[in-house]
């Protein structure tokens, strides 16, 4: 199995409508049949500490190849985009569990 975990930190001038709107796209994903994908979590950080992002991201993929797959999948693409339009900062990690 293969854990892809991506934390979010958006721009200042990012109003809440737009990031739950960004929320609701990643969880969408989970519905979008993407082969390979086992699990899908999205949530937004209550903690709010220096150290915190605003939003992360948790998939469970069946192997490498789903995670590769889902990178270019078309239900995919465009919430990335979305994600990498409204962050300032985006951290990812991939591992096998």
């Amino acid at each position: 199995m293969v854990v892809h975990i991506v934390s979010f930190k958006y721009r200042p001038e990012v109003d809440a409508a737009a990031r739950q709107d960004h929320c609701a796209r990643l969880s969408a994903l989970a519905d979008a049949d993407i082969d390979g994908v086992l699990d899908l979590k999205v949530g937004e950080d209550f903690v709010r500490s220096p150290r915190s992002f605003d939003a992360g991201l948790l998939v469970l993929f069946r192997d490498r190849a789903a995670l590769d797959g889902y990178a270019t999948h078309a239900r995919h693409v465009p919430v990335a985009k979305l994600g990498r339009d409204l962050s300032e900062t985006i951290v990812a990690g991939d591992f096998e569990a």
